[in-house]
């Protein structure tokens, strides 16, 4: 899967998941453009990842933001030209609460990142890939996208949408020579679930954490470098047919 000089933009790049993918695409030789909310998150991806100015450039945007996003796809192009592979990945988890107990403003909050950041990005990457005739986008939903959480309304609000608007981009652009798949991962050992897990269980983070990992066939948390393995096995010409599709990431847990 050598990705020598292709040019991959992604979302969340600070993160935990979307450090791993940045490695894993370094790693095959790609030019990379990190996008994240946290610019010290951002530098410390590039530090520890040992990334060379030449092949790299940062940006500090707010996914939720149409000028952010119409100024990272922007950047992206004057530095690069093209795009090659978009992960669209950013997102924040929300608060733990029962549906009545749920405020609207978090309900919004939710949905401003996890939905209009992935519309946005689509929005605006789409004619940087319909300009080239190629391209393949990975949207990051959850296997909240595909069931129901309690507790989790917004954040499963938002993974049911971003299957939605998936199979609508794949469908729209098909014909262009561009992908768009979703990739839905089970909890995995990032910040997002120490967060989850403190929230579900205030005072009792191992002990949510350990009935979270139960409800995993494999009866374990995924690690973010095996998530990256399937987005980059999205991103190469390896999956050149397919599209559309959901791609679950989760131990076992859709199988149940």
């Amino acid at each position: 899967m050598d990705m020598k000089d292709k040019v991959v933009l992604i979302t969340g790049a600070a993160g935990g998941i979307g450090r791993a993918a940045a490695s894993r695409f370094a790693a095959e030789g790609a030019k990379l453009v990190l996008v994240d909310f946290d610019a010290d998150g951002l530098k410390k991806t590039v530090s520890d990842l040992h990334l060379q100015e030449d092949s790299c450039l940062t940006v500090t945007a707010d996914v939720s933001k149409e000028d952010d996003v119409k100024n990272y796809v922007t950047a992206a192009k004057e530095r690069y030209s093209r795009i090659d592979v978009f992960f669209n990945n950013a997102g924040i988890e929300g608060p733990f609460s029962m549906i009545k107990d749920t405020s609207a403003e978090d309900f919004d909050k939710v949905q401003q990142v996890n939905v209009r950041g992935v519309f946005l990005g689509l929005k605006y990457v789409i004619p940087v890939m319909e300009a080239q005739q190629s391209g393949s986008i990975i949207n990051t939903s959850s296997v909240a996208g595909l069931s129901g959480s309690p507790g989790m309304s917004p954040y499963v609000t938002s993974k049911h949408a971003v299957i939605g608007l998936t199979k609508t981009a794949a469908l729209e652009v098909a014909e262009a020579g561009i992908r768009v798949n979703s990739i839905h991962p089970s909890p995995i050992n990032t910040r997002m679930m120490r967060s989850i897990e403190a929230n579900a269980a205030p005072g009792q983070a191992e002990a949510a954490r350990e009935g979270f990992a139960q409800g995993i066939p494999m009866k374990r948390y995924g690690e973010p470098e095996e998530i990256a393995e399937l987005v980059l096995f999205l991103g190469s010409d390896r999956s050149k047919f397919i599209s559309g599709s959901q791609y679950s990431i989760d131990g076992g847990m859709s199988a149940t």
